[in-house]
């Protein structure tokens, strides 16, 4: 089955007659064109509505959609239009990408019909990746390893956060990736308590963690790689913190694999941490799946039950944040296989001191 009719059969699209398909990320997946716009998708009809400068790219990437022009470059008019001609009674909708506003010109412009939230069914689609997807997350991750081996042969004291994020950008760029998901964090010393610190002016200093959060991306796919690293000799407390998160990184991907619960998997890592009395400072999930998207389903969390499943590419990203002491975390990006996992992140998790 092609993508667009595996999201056809599923048993929801009985409940409406057309679904609006409004996040970029959605779109890409289902019709192969990557540019702003709308998908209007009935088991009737292939719609893609955008405006005037994507209408070419569109017709390339898009092969077998009806692809219409935006009235006066407003793609809800449009949809409202479409929606009206083709007698459309109810309508799917993706509520958390669709605004109040949206909403609301949705609601007065084609009078009575009825919303359904079809929720994240495409995301959830997204989560277990084909071959080609897991190629190019493979290179991704690829490229970052590469990268990130690089800078560490660049890394001095009195370097800036910044010129660190700077450098392993350009490195990145230089070796094949294609752009960023995100951008690089780089957190020194003290800033190492803020998991998704922004790296700035701080220089770094001997006795400082360093943690370098980075991802590239590869024909729209992403990768997501923590590493933390020593300059010089640091403290004991800082020590015992790392040797913590990598016992708890390590006993999370022994757990990892086809069948597992997220939660459970997540529980294993946070047990350890815990029981080194760091509970209160690892306080975000232990991992998310990573894709067109650098954080989306599945999910490594105490607070979702979500079964992993073969094709899933997913980090586990313990991590301790010690105010004004500093922070280590360790992230691999991993793919789901029928007997486990394959890790896709190669740099070395022992504690480099530079």
């Amino acid at each position: 089955m092609t993508r667009l009719e595996r999201f056809l059969a599923q048993p929801l699209f009985s409940q409406f007659d057309a679904a609006l398909i409004l996040r970029r990320e959605d779109m890409r997946y289902l019709s192969g064109y990557t540019g702003e716009g709308a998908l209007l998708i009935s088991r009737e009809d292939k719609l893609l509505i955008t405006d005037f400068r994507y209408i070419v790219q569109a017709k390339v990437q898009a092969p077998g959609w009806t692809v219409t022009e935006s009235q006066r470059g407003n793609t809800l008019d449009t949809v409202i239009a479409l929606a009206r001609e083709k007698g459309y009674a109810s309508l799917g909708v993706e509520e958390s990408h669709l605004t109040y506003a949206g909403f609301q010109q949705l609601s007065k412009g084609i009078g009575a019909v009825r919303f359904e939230d079809i929720g994240n069914t495409v995301e959830k689609l997204r989560a277990i990746k084909e071959p080609q997807e897991l190629r190019a997350i493979a290179k991704a991750a690829q490229v970052a390893d590469m990268g990130l081996r690089k800078i560490l042969d660049f890394v001095k004291p009195g370097m800036t956060e910044k010129e660190v994020q700077i450098e392993l950008a350009y490195q990145c760029g230089k070796l094949g990736s294609q752009g960023f998901g995100f951008e690089f964090i780089v957190a020194s010393g003290p800033n190492g308590a803020m998991p998704h610190a922004v790296a700035g002016g701080r220089k770094i200093q001997p006795g400082d963690l360093v943690t370098i959060d980075m991802g590239c991306l590869v024909d729209g796919y992403n990768s997501d790689m923590t590493r933390t690293f020593a300059i010089g000799n640091v403290s004991d407390e800082l020590k015992k913190i790392y040797d913590t998160v990598l016992k708890a990184q390590l006993a999370a991907l022994e757990a990892l694999g086809p069948g597992k619960n997220g939660k459970e998997v997540d529980a294993v890592a946070r047990g350890i941490i815990a029981e080194a009395g760091y509970g209160d400072y690892f306080g975000h999930a232990l991992g998310h799946g990573v894709g067109l998207m650098v954080h989306e389903l599945p999910r490594l969390s105490p607070l979702i039950d979500m079964q992993l499943e073969p094709g899933m590419a997913v980090t586990v990203e313990p991590g301790v944040y010690v105010p004004d002491l500093g922070g280590v975390r360790i992230e691999d990006l991993c793919i789901v296989t029928q007997e486990g996992y394959l890790n896709l992140c190669s740099t070395t998790k022992e504690l480099i001191v530079l």
